[in-house]
């Protein structure tokens, strides 16, 4: 399955919520819920919040829960990283129909890198997936962020 130009704007939309995260400190992952209602973005918050479950995908779920008043949201979550396990569960609780990513995540990944739990065939929901959507821009977006970190990021002249 190839990305659409729909995939493509909704992942940079994204991609700008993950600036936001690492304009904050905050690893920069950014997520988009697009459903029929409306479009919701959010980016990590685990150092502000002091909170290990605040990824982009699980605060953007609680916004949608929230703003739709419903637990069965649906639509298309678009997040520049491949979700970790946890993620990729609350994905299947929420019914999410369709997982876009950027970036794979060869530590972490529970969509096909590490472990597969989007698409396990013996869950109650599976969900339509597709990683490798502007990965360049959110591997590159990662990259800075640890080099960053540890020191090493080369100031361009």
């Amino acid at each position: 399955m190839r990305p659409t130009d729909q995939d493509e704007l909704y992942m940079r939309l994204a991609l700008k919520a993950a600036e936001a995260a690492f304009a904050e400190g905050e690893v920069p992952v950014g997520a988009v819920l697009v459903g029929k209602d409306a479009t919701i973005t959010a980016y990590n918050l685990k150092e502000r919040r002091h909170d290990p479950t605040a990824h982009a995908e699980m605060l953007v779920l609680r916004k949608g829960g929230e703003m739709w008043g419903r637990w069965r949201l649906g639509g298309t979550l678009y997040v520049t990283l491949e979700p970790c396990a946890m993620c990729a569960g609350a994905l299947i609780q929420a019914r999410i129909d369709r997982l876009v990513y950027g970036a794979a995540d060869p530590k972490a990944g529970a969509c096909g890198s590490v472990i597969e739990v989007a698409r396990e065939p013996r869950f109650n929901h599976r969900m339509e997936v597709l990683g490798g959507v502007l990965s360049g821009e959110s591997e590159h977006l990662l990259q800075r962020f640890f080099d960053r970190l540890r020191g090493r990021e080369i100031v361009k002249r």
